[in-house]
């Protein structure tokens, strides 16, 4: 689905483009008008520069001339695009790098509507989406009209789109913000991911606050080392990216972030004896303190786990950072977000506390993750903790064998299934699964069975937890998939939810996702 572009965008000119990317054209192409950028020749509409940027699979300029048919009236690209574009009737702007210009000439042809609002960057391995709603909830709370970018939806206002990738390519993204300027948004919450920074989606926009949570194993199929990982979560707090930084100092990601970089950030601990600018006191569940330089703040966390603390006290200090006093920041902070697929209750379309367990879905696809939703509900359990856990094909396998093993060190049962297994054999990937949970940390071994089928997978675990003594104290947690509403399987993406295969199982019916698709 093409992304939606604003209405009243002024056209550029091909040659102020040309001028800023040191280009030369002829003077009649200098004339030539501008009015958006697509690098996909499928969404390319009238009036468009169309980036033919070199891909995985394909280079961008093989399909010149049917973005030229769909109404392209320029072409940016490098060398090699140029040369498999031939002659398209239309002017070429050819550099070395096309990628990494699309951001500042994608902001141009928008009208520079980042510089009209203001912007929150969020990046880490995990807490990225929770984070975000936390501080849009509590913008909306304070009167500011806002807009939401992230891994599941883009929102402008009351208007909800559902997200492709976590942050969009740069000419998706220079397009959203001059809508949500075009609606009154002020202010732009976002999350920003390690793929986006290394491949320039965010350029052409600084943000006022860039907000760090943790790094941990993730994505090691793109990026070559943690090292590289972290470098690129690190360019997001350089001086073209960013005004000022907040950074969870709770991981050595975070301590090493602090201290090499280049821009004002203040920090937030929940340690004992954090020497962080802000720290977390005083727990008292669902309550906690919070102390920075600036006073101390008594905020609600209304999420489970000691890790929804530390993303409801980042949200309050972007707050802090952002203007707001101590006094309104306690105020919006009591705005409950509704984050979804993130330590998401779900509950029988007819609740029965005699027959039901706590049903929760979360989107945790980390070793860590893993261990930090687990062991968040390890206390309110009063009785048996089942997991259900599977592992993504075609990325990290590095990290397969560890989500098992958090899986089994803090359940008392693991049931493995399939996630998104796109092309890999699926009983491959639940085998390095269940490895990995065959070995319980602590000693002993919990019950692991393996049901590649998802929806019997699930369907299982809550008839375990219904007939593990009383239902109302056990627990169900399905680990992985969150918010998505589909299963990649072999290339074809199948419709399936969590949530709705959750609630069909506590209702004692079938799952049939093609019906809710």
């Amino acid at each position: 689905m093409p992304s939606p572009r604003p209405t009243t965008a002024p056209a550029v000119a091909l040659g102020e483009v040309a001028d800023r990317l040191e280009a030369s054209l002829s003077p009649e192409a200098d004339r030539v008008s501008l009015t958006g950028v697509s690098l996909d020749s499928r969404t390319v509409e009238r009036g468009d520069l169309y980036a033919a940027l070199p891909g995985f699979v394909a280079h961008g300029g093989s399909f010149v001339r049917q973005a030229v048919d769909a109404g392209a009236v320029a072409v940016l690209t490098d060398p090699q695009g140029a040369d498999l574009a031939g002659d398209p009737g239309v002017p070429l702007l050819v550099v070395s790098d096309p990628r990494a210009v699309l951001g500042d000439v994608a902001a141009l042809v928008y009208g520079q509507a980042a510089r009209a609002l203001r912007l929150v960057g969020i990046t880490g391995t995990n807490g990225k989406t929770t984070t975000a709603y936390l501080l849009e909830a509590g913008l909306r709370a304070l009167g500011e009209p806002t807009g939401l970018l992230g891994t599941v939806e883009t929102r402008v206002g009351e208007t909800r789109i559902k997200s492709v990738r976590t942050t969009p390519e740069a000419t998706d993204l220079h397009a959203l913000l001059a809508v949500m300027k075009e609606a009154g948004a002020a202010a732009v919450v976002m999350e920003v991911s390690s793929h986006a920074l290394a491949l320039h989606r965010v350029d052409g926009a600084v943000f006022d606050v860039a907000l760090f949570t943790n790094l941990s194993q993730d994505h090691l199929d793109f990026h070559e080392t943690m090292d590289d990982y972290f470098a690129a979560k690190a360019s997001l707090f350089t001086s073209a990216r960013a005004r000022r930084g907040v950074v969870c100092v709770d991981d050595q990601w975070g301590a090493r972030l602090a201290r090499e970089v280049e821009i004002p950030v203040v920090t937030v601990g929940s340690n004992l004896g954090s020497s962080a600018n802000w720290v977390v006191r005083h727990r008292n569940r669902p309550h906690f303190t919070l102390a920075g330089p600036a006073g101390t703040i008594e905020l609600p966390c209304h999420l489970p786990g000691d890790f929804n603390v530390v993303n409801t006290a980042l949200a309050a200090v972007t707050l802090v950072e952002l203007g707001y006093s101590l006094a309104e920041v306690e105020r919006a902070m009591q705005e409950q977000p509704t984050v979804p697929g993130r330590m998401e209750l779900v509950t029988a379309t007819d609740p029965d506390p005699d027959r039901d367990p706590r049903c929760i879905v979360d989107y945790a696809h980390s070793p860590e993750a893993v261990e930090a939703a687990l062991r968040a509900l390890r206390p309110t359990t009063r009785g048996k903790l089942v997991a259900v856990l599977g592992a993504g094909g075609d990325r990290d396998r590095g990290k397969r064998a560890g989500m098992g093993a958090a899986a089994a060190e803090w359940a008392d049962y693991v049931v493995v299934t399939d996630d998104n297994p796109r092309s890999e054999l699926p009983a491959t990937i639940r085998g390095e699964v269940r490895q990995g949970a065959s070995g319980r940390p602590s000693g002993g071994s919990p019950k692991v069975t393996d049901e590649g089928n998802r929806w019997k997978a699930i369907d299982a675990a809550v008839t375990l937890a219904r007939r593990a003594g009383r239902p109302a104290d056990n627990t169900v947690l399905v680990l992985g998939k969150g918010h998505e509403t589909g299963q990649e399987i072999d290339g074809v993406v199948h419709a399936f939810d969590d949530r709705e295969a959750l609630r069909a199982a506590l209702d004692g019916l079938v799952y049939r996702p093609e019906a809710s698709a």
